[in-house]
């Protein structure tokens, strides 16, 4: 059904709140929803490629004065889109490629964003731009210009790809996939050292649990070489490998099972067969190997179909419970706040504390080397959430989980509205926002519990049920032995790792 907005309140809700270009970042994380992807990725990761690493000496290369040099060299087939040369930009002297000069052509490189007070215009990009790059693009890009300049440049961006992925004329073949020579030579090692586990445990040195986990494990090592020689064997500008390596289609693990080996399946109970699938898909399935790999299939289909209808079913419950926050007011004027502590550049590389801090409104001053930096009751910026993990300073802010508004939740305890970069309006349904937010990405995850094989004797429950527990409150059905004594606990902090000690009181004789 097509639907057609008649009235001035319809038309100007379809305008400032339906339109694509005014819904950029997602309200769930902040992140481009509109983003470049698949032959846009391809045509761009081949435009700003090179030919190899940039020379040591840059001395012999060509030089232009200006970009449209460049262009002019380009069309004329003086320079190739890959090749490395030296350009002037602005007022210095910058060693990039012909194709990089070109994308840069798409972009408003140079322009003055809308708070120039406070920001620095978008510099020329000189990086090898593949998914996630792009990705990075856009959201600088929205940042720095509002969402009008972000949809133009997108959609230059868009031609721009599709040109240069027709123009390059990537395409697969059944030439393009090597095979690596020591493929066969690791299998029949591998089928040597397996030959003596079953022979160990026929000679009852093993139990039949060990001589399985030692087989899997043989067999994962096998499937990691033969896995890492693929990769080797793979020219960087093979189609294959330009669009696993550009995001735009594909991963590692099928270019493994393509080229290399398919590896171990798990049966219908999830359990893995220790017995491998040593072709791949070029070779072509024996027919028991065929058969095997059919478990996992069918897996795959069955899973998909309830997967859609538990996530539909949590999404309903957690909107069922949220959908009375709303934004009701300024400010309730609470004092409390939560603290983020343990604020360290090492701890950031692996938990999320600029999301946590950036975009909230801090509850007390927060001060760096005897500096008032985000005065109590302001919002943290992006660059003031850097400066506190650079130098390791713990912060106080606003929370939700501490409002003291009478109905719904305040603006200055919620923060930041994601979709849109400024501080949340008043009458936004951040509950449904909340709610929907987790339930949406609950159709990607997984359903599998998988079976180890008797490791600890209990199975990981993972991915959707895993969610559902979490918010459920739900005890786990398997209780892990997180020690074997009773006692006092001590956390030791290192540097990437967290161990802990449990003295007992116990006293032995």
């Amino acid at each position: 059904a097509v639907h057609v907005p008649l009235f001035s309140g319809a038309i100007a809700e379809a305008k400032n709140l339906m339109m694509s270009s005014q819904n950029i970042l997602s309200a769930a994380d902040g992140h481009p929803v509109v983003a470049p992807t698949q032959d846009v990725v391809l045509g761009c990761y081949w435009l700003t490629a090179t030919l190899g690493d940039q020379p040591a000496d840059t001395s012999k290369l060509r030089i232009f004065s200006t970009q449209n040099e460049v262009l002019l060299a380009l069309e004329s087939k003086v320079v190739k889109l890959q090749e490395w040369v030296r350009v002037k930009v602005g007022d210095r002297m910058i060693v990039t490629t012909a194709g990089r000069v070109v994308f840069n052509q798409s972009l408003p490189v140079g322009r003055k964003p809308m708070d120039e007070a406070s920001m620095e215009p978008l510099p020329f990009q000189n990086a090898h731009f593949d998914r996630k790059l792009l990705r990075v693009l856009v959201a600088e890009l929205y940042r720095l210009y509002g969402s009008d300049v972000t949809a133009t440049v997108v959609n230059d961006i868009k031609r721009l790809g599709f040109r240069y992925a027709t123009q390059a004329g990537i395409t697969v073949s059944a030439m393009d996939i090597p095979h690596p020579d020591s493929k066969w030579q690791i299998i029949r090692s591998t089928e040597k050292e397996v030959a003596d586990v079953e022979r160990m445990y026929r000679r009852g040195v093993m139990t039949d649990d060990e001589r399985y986990r030692k087989v899997i494990e043989l067999w994962q090592r096998a499937y990691e070489e033969v896995g890492k020689d693929t990769e080797e064997a793979f020219n960087k500008f093979s189609p294959i490998w330009m669009m696993m390596g550009s995001g735009a289609r594909g991963n590692i693990q099928q270019i493994r099972q393509l080229a290399g080996m398919r590896g171990l399946m798990a049966d219908p109970t999830g359990r893995i067969i220790d017995l491998p699938i040593q072709a791949n898909f070029t070779e072509g399935l024996t027919v028991l190997e065929y058969f095997i790999s059919t478990h996992g299939t069918r897996k795959g289909l069955a899973d998909t179909a309830l997967r859609t209808a538990d996530s539909g079913y949590l999404t309903r419950r957690l909107v069922d419970v949220a959908q009375d926050v709303i934004v009701r007011e300024e400010d309730c004027g609470t004092t409390n706040g939560i603290w983020i502590r343990d604020v360290t550049p090492e701890r950031a590389k692996n938990d999320p504390i600029f999301e946590k801090i950036a975009g909230r409104v801090a509850a007390e001053d927060v001060s760096v080397g005897g500096k008032v930096l985000v005065p109590a009751g302001q919002s943290i910026s992006d660059e003031a959430a850097r400066a506190f993990i650079a130098a390791a300073t713990p912060v106080k802010m606003r929370s939700v989980l501490v409002c003291e508004a009478r109905e719904g939740v305040c603006r200055t305890c919620y923060g930041r509205n994601l979709a849109t970069g400024k501080l949340v309006e008043i009458g936004e349904a951040v509950g449904v926002i909340a709610a929907q937010s987790i339930g949406e990405p609950g159709t990607q995850l997984t359903m599998r519990t998988f079976h180890t094989g008797g490791v600890a004797g209990v199975d990981i429950t993972q991915g959707l049920p895993r969610v559902e527990e979490l918010f459920e409150a739900r005890i786990p059905k398997g209780k892990a032995i997180i020690s074997e004594i009773d006692g006092e606990l001590e956390i030791i902090r290192q540097e990437g790792a967290r161990k802990v000690r449990v003295t007992s009181k116990e006293e032995f004789w």
